[in-house]
């Protein structure tokens, strides 16, 4: 057996040495004392193993909620994973409240129809639209739920364990302690590559090889006394949307005192009274180094609540302005990608480039948020100068190349910096996941691996699927 979670190749090693590194060189909270890294070997014991599986998904996003409802509905015996309490992931545990790039076919149509009958969508369309975060959280555990998907929460998977190159067994922790989980394929879905970079598989992460990248963000869910008095302020959704922020709440931010680390700050439409903030960035963080994403989310919740103390002091139609909600996992643009059998480049966008594989044609632009602060103050965000005609995303690049049954979708897929850039969005992350579904239910209950899977295969799978749904 390959214990690959603890042989790391040399470059992973150095990678998570600079993570380590980078770590050490962030202000610490206060009576923090500095410490250093050693090592400490954990004594080998039995685990509990549960090998009653076709398909093991691993992160409920975007992407891992859409890719365990298309396997189970092909067949397949789905387990699902989640580190936080609900699924969703940036929908819900980050409070995202925006759907972009989702003009697409198959579950995306599905999601939002969904959506309006329950009147939790604003917008028209099918493109640029504001949810509520609690419908979509019990949508997505209904859906699941009718499909057959087994969901296990608050459960983050920690170890990943291959015979030669196939990867075969993940540990996970949770108050269940370690659990060990066997299943012919598995997806990554975790948004940050955690899988892959568990089971072995080269990764990049930001810029070059390793951050700079993109900020985060932290959302807050706000209720104002009166959506009609402000509604200058408030982003456009659906055929009305715009992608820049109103120029209105840029006046009122400054006219309150404070200068958000986000250089446009905006306000979205969620209902009622209820709307979304989107006003921070936390520059330079590794999503890997959890030290560092802990501070981030710390000083980020603390700008929110200065931003929204002084808009309450403007008084008027910001009077009694108060804080609904902060999500549970501050919003990461940025995080490993792992290397697939195909890596979509800045070349593939610039070319339009067609693919006898797609899965998904991705019309977002790129869209590169401002890496410092100071970048910041020039522009709060870019396209790095590409101007992307609409492009395919291939099936290879969610096959992972150095691991066998094991896929990715979502953020974490085989791409550049440049063209993660554009179809890290949630409406590519559905598309992926619907085509990483079929293909593993597919490559497990025909007991063949996901790159022996022909994509006119798994195409007709997903459109009867569909059509069930």
């Amino acid at each position: 057996m390959d214990t690959s979670s603890l042989q790391t190749s040399r470059r992973t090693f150095f990678t998570t040495l600079a993570s380590v590194s980078g770590a050490l060189s962030v202000p610490r909270l206060s009576g923090a004392e500095p410490h250093t890294v050693g090592v400490f070997e954990e004594s080998a014991r039995p685990l509990p193993l549960n090998n009653d599986s076709d398909v093991i998904v691993c992160g409920a996003g975007p992407a891992g909620v859409t890719a365990a409802i298309t396997a189970a509905r092909a067949g397949a015996k789905v387990r699902l994973f989640e580190t936080h309490g609900s699924l969703g992931g940036v929908w819900t545990s980050s409070l995202l409240g925006y759907l972009l790039d989702f003009d697409k076919p198959g579950f995306n149509q599905e999601l939002v129809q969904r959506l309006r009958e329950r009147d939790a969508i604003h917008g028209e369309g099918m493109n640029g639209l504001s949810y509520q975060p609690e419908e979509m959280k019990l949508l997505l555990e209904e859906l699941c739920g009718s499909s057959g998907v087994k969901i296990q929460l608050h459960t983050r998977v920690s170890a990943a364990y291959r015979d030669g190159r196939s990867l075969k067994t993940v540990v996970t922790e949770s108050k269940s302690g370690r659990q060990a989980w066997q299943a012919p394929v598995f997806i990554d879905t975790t948004g940050d590559g955690d899988l892959g970079a568990q089971a072995g598989c080269e990764f990049e992460i930001g810029k070059q090889k390793e951050c700079p990248c993109q900020p985060m963000t932290m959302y807050a869910l706000l209720v104002v006394k009166n959506v009609a008095d402000i509604a200058d302020c408030i982003h456009g959704t659906g055929n009305n949307g715009q992608h820049t922020a109103p120029k209105a709440f840029q006046e009122i931010i400054r006219r309150a005192g404070v200068t958000p680390s986000y250089g446009h700050a905006c306000l979205f439409p969620i209902r009622d009274n209820l709307v979304l903030l989107m006003a921070n960035h936390e520059y330079g963080v590794n999503s890997s180094d959890a030290a560092q994403v802990s501070d981030a989310t710390l000083r980020a919740r603390a700008e929110i609540h200065q931003i929204v103390r002084g808009l309450r002091k403007l008084g008027g139609a910001w009077d009694g302005v108060q804080i609904a909600a902060t999500p549970e996992q501050i919003g990461i643009r940025d995080g490993r990608r792992i290397r697939g059998r195909y890596v979509v480049t800045k070349e593939d966008l610039i070319q339009g480039a067609k693919q006898d594989d797609a899965v998904v044609k991705a019309t977002f632009p790129v869209d590169i948020h401002a890496v410092t602060s100071e970048d910041n103050k020039k522009s709060a965000y870019s396209n790095a100068g590409v101007k992307m005609k609409p492009y395919d995303i291939p099936l290879r690049a969610l096959i992972a190349r150095d691991v066998d049954g094991l896929m990715m979708a979502g953020r974490c897929i085989s791409g550049d910096f440049i063209a993660h850039a554009s179809y890290r969005v949630t409406g590519n992350a559905v598309a992926m996941g619907e085509a990483a579904g079929a293909v593993a239910a597919i490559s497990a209950l025909s007991k063949r691996l996901p790159h022996e899977v022909p994509w006119s295969e798994a195409d007709p799978v997903i459109r009867k699927s569909r059509v069930q749904s």
